[in-house]
């Protein structure tokens, strides 16, 4: 973002429109049916809707909004959503249309679905628990949208967000759309330097990961996608100690997950 020195003078409202979409997927061996049903049962139970709704409470902190209207469900018989309506500055109470929540937590439980707005901007999460039973491994992907309108960027959340799940593939698109004019009426379709969506991410973060970008500078479209080094197979397996298993099985297990992770991180079917 540019500098509060640097910062550009503009003619009216920045209408710049900022979307981070981020996306990620942690990957999990569970052989039998039950092991399958509980880890579903378990990560629905550890990002259900009321998790994720504080999570995106501290990603409306972290970008200096505020918080109009909530909204949350969580889905029969897995997954969870949550939608922010947020403000870029604190918005006047007379003027908050009245269907409005504020994110207040007595008004939240006093209804079955749960949506949060932001003024000129919004912040979403929604949860895909997945798995076949032909197949021992299982998925867990979230989504999350921050999109922003005026001096706002969501980039600076991407460390926050990452640290908040168990990742071993995540995919980033950066957006910016639409322009706003300076002074003089010259249109600005950019008001903050970006090169890559990593510069964005810690350094620690990424030195566990191979990462590839795809950009269109021209288009103000930046993509990261991050693939997982390091499997420590004990920590893929549910229910099960990694020792009880023969050193044959642990090689065919971690293979499978190896192939289930790289066929994800490409987007198409490698090794069928």
């Amino acid at each position: 973002m540019v500098g509060l020195e640097n910062k550009l003078k503009l003619y009216g409202f920045n209408n710049l429109t900022k979307t981070l979409s981020f996306n990620i997927y942690d990957v999990c061996y569970a052989k039998s049916e039950r092991e399958q049903r509980d880890y579903i049962a378990y990560v629905d139970e550890q990002y259900n809707s009321e998790r994720l709704t504080k999570i995106l409470y501290h990603v409306t902190e972290m970008i200096g909004a505020h918080v109009l209207n909530v909204s949350r469900q969580d889905y029969d018989p897995q997954g969870a959503s949550v939608t922010f309506l947020i403000a870029e500055q604190e918005f006047p109470a007379a003027l908050i249309d009245k269907s409005c929540n504020l994110g207040q937590i007595d008004l939240q439980n006093a209804r079955d679905t749960i949506v949060g707005h932001l003024d000129k901007s919004h912040v979403t999460v929604h949860t895909y628990p997945e798995y076949h039973p032909d197949n021992a491994i299982a998925t867990f992907r979230v989504d999350i949208d921050v999109a922003t309108c005026g001096e706002i960027t969501p980039l600076n959340t991407l460390n926050y967000l990452i640290s908040s799940f168990d990742s071993d593939i995540i995919t980033a698109d950066y957006r910016v759309r639409g322009f706003t004019r300076d002074m003089n009426g010259k249109k600005l379709f950019m008001d903050h330097h970006v090169t890559s969506i990593q510069d964005y991410i810690d350094a620690k973060t990424l030195q566990r990961y191979d990462a590839i970008d795809i950009n269109v500078y021209q288009a103000n479209l930046f993509h990261t996608k991050l693939l997982i080094k390091d499997i420590d197979l004990q920590n893929y397996l549910f229910n099960t100690d990694v020792y009880e298993l023969a050193p044959k099985e642990r090689l065919r297990i971690s293979g499978s997950l190896r192939r289930e992770m790289i066929e994800i991180f490409s987007g198409t079917n490698i090794y069928d």
